[in-house]
């Protein structure tokens, strides 16, 4: 699920492509500069989107320039950052964390266990920064991995579960946006659910994992 958003670059105008990888770039130095360069391999499209939705929400103040990295050391990028940029950055981080420990608990992934370590001291800081967040993450989750456990029959049980941690993720203040963003985050957690498990419905049947089209009794046609 994190980490299933890609953007279609080629239905977008040069200058809106100019826009996204600025936001992009300005994500990825967020997170360095926030939480090391290590953590900079948490980096994904689903948090550039955030970035972009909140920052036309909001209209931060921006800062922008250009800068060479490690992953682009000859040719200087553009970048972007504002004050939604670092909020992006501390739920990349969050989301990773909880990524990792999922993977090491789920299937005792040693890589994944490594890395959370790395980032426990970076997620500790977020948490005390956006404890509503960080709380919902990890209560949805907990409340998935029973739902997974049970094998429940009903797709919308743990689809219900990561729409309202996509409903929280997209509350960035408490205010009057917050009841529509928390609704409109609910339906893309819950659409974003069923369809990475409709797309991982084959794989799930043959390994013989949770998959709430397969607990369901559906077949493909």
């Amino acid at each position: 699920m994190f980490g299933y958003v890609t953007p279609n670059l080629t239905a977008l105008s040069e200058a809106d492509q100019a826009r996204y990888r600025a936001h992009y770039c300005g994500l990825c130095h967020a997170i360095g500069n926030r939480h090391g360069q290590m953590a900079r391999m948490a980096l994904t499209f689903d948090l550039t989107y955030l970035t972009i939705f909140l920052s036309s929400l909001y209209e931060p103040e921006e800062k922008s320039g250009t800068a060479r990295c490690m992953p682009h050391p000859v040719k200087e990028h553009a970048w972007a950052i504002s004050s939604v940029t670092d909020y992006a950055a501390d739920m990349t981080i969050a989301l990773t964390y909880h990524k990792l420990m999922d993977d090491w608990q789920d299937d005792r992934n040693i890589a994944a266990k490594g890395a959370s370590s790395v980032l426990k001291k970076a997620y500790a800081r977020v948490r005390a920064d956006w404890p509503r967040q960080c709380e919902t993450i990890e209560r949805t989750l907990a409340d998935l991995s029973q739902v997974e456990k049970r094998r429940d029959p009903s797709p919308d049980a743990a689809a219900r579960c990561f729409g309202e941690l996509m409903g929280e993720l997209l509350v960035y203040r408490e205010d009057l946006w917050a009841p529509t963003l928390r609704q409109m985050g609910m339906a893309l957690g819950r659409f974003i659910y069923l369809l990475d498990a409709a797309r991982d419905y084959r794989r799930d049947k043959r390994k013989g994992k949770y998959n709430p089209f397969l607990a369901a009794g559906m077949e493909e046609n």
